[in-house]
């Protein structure tokens, strides 16, 4: 997978409410989503200076404080912005794999279920980890195919994960266990089930995006064959610049 095939699954899986096109930039309207449906991205490499005091107004003119997405040949971009004193922001790496490649182990039996629209226990467990009803009006506003799993563990809900396709292939969000039941196996079981999933929905790839500081997380997708595809940052405006 390609970084731009990356960035494109993104948009896809996780969308915005809406964008519009501001000079050389695209703004989009997060409705409280989080930083991937509410961040800028440049559109053209030309007018970038001239533009972004049009991009920034049009972020604050939708309640949102000024923040970009900086991807693979954004160079200008991003110096652009270190010099208007905007900090960098959850550096993230993107994982991707064949999905033959995720199934060749199957999780236990009653370990994972696919489960559409997610139950009230999934919504609860998201929200132990602070993703809430924006994050979920996301997932509900993606087209295409798209599924949740519920993981179990000692006969109780242990985790959740969200799963949807687009032609560049699949994606997962917003996995989460439950603190009792981590560093048990849950997390690939849920990965390799999602990786079943998408293979019935013609997927070859999965791909998923963590941040860069999520060392335990990294090393469970290097542990399952998972290779780097692509990499972004943000870069937000602060009060004080710096």
């Amino acid at each position: 997978m390609t970084p731009a095939a990356l960035y494109a699954l993104i948009e896809a899986t996780w969308p915005p409410a809406g964008q519009t096109r501001v000079g050389p930039y695209v703004i989009r309207e997060g409705q409280g989503g989080g930083s991937r449906v509410s961040a800028a991205t440049a559109a053209a490499v030309d007018g970038l200076a001239e533009g972004l005091p049009a991009a920034e107004a049009a972020m604050r003119a939708l309640g949102q404080t000024p923040l970009f997405m900086i991807r693979h040949g954004d160079e200008a971009l991003d110096a652009l912005l270190d010099r208007a004193g905007y900090v960098i922001k959850d550096p993230v790496i993107g994982y991707s794999a064949p999905v033959s490649q995720l199934t060749q182990t199957l999780p236990p039996p009653v370990t994972t279920f696919e489960v559409w629209p997610p139950l009230a226990v999934q919504a609860e467990i998201w929200a132990e980890a602070g993703i809430g009803p924006d994050r979920l009006a996301v997932m509900n506003r993606a087209k295409g195919p798209k599924t949740t799993i519920l993981g179990r563990l000692e006969d109780s809900p242990a985790g959740t994960v969200y799963l949807a396709c687009s032609p560049d292939g699949a994606m997962l969000h917003a996995l989460e266990t439950r603190a009792q039941f981590r560093r048990k196996g849950l997390g690939a079981h849920m990965l390799r089930a999602g990786a079943r999933w998408a293979t019935r929905q013609g997927a070859e790839e999965l791909a998923l995006v963590v941040t860069t500081a999520n060392t335990a997380a990294r090393s469970l997708y290097a542990s399952l064959g998972m290779s780097a595809v692509g990499e972004y940052h943000y870069r937000i405006k602060t009060e004080t610049g710096r």
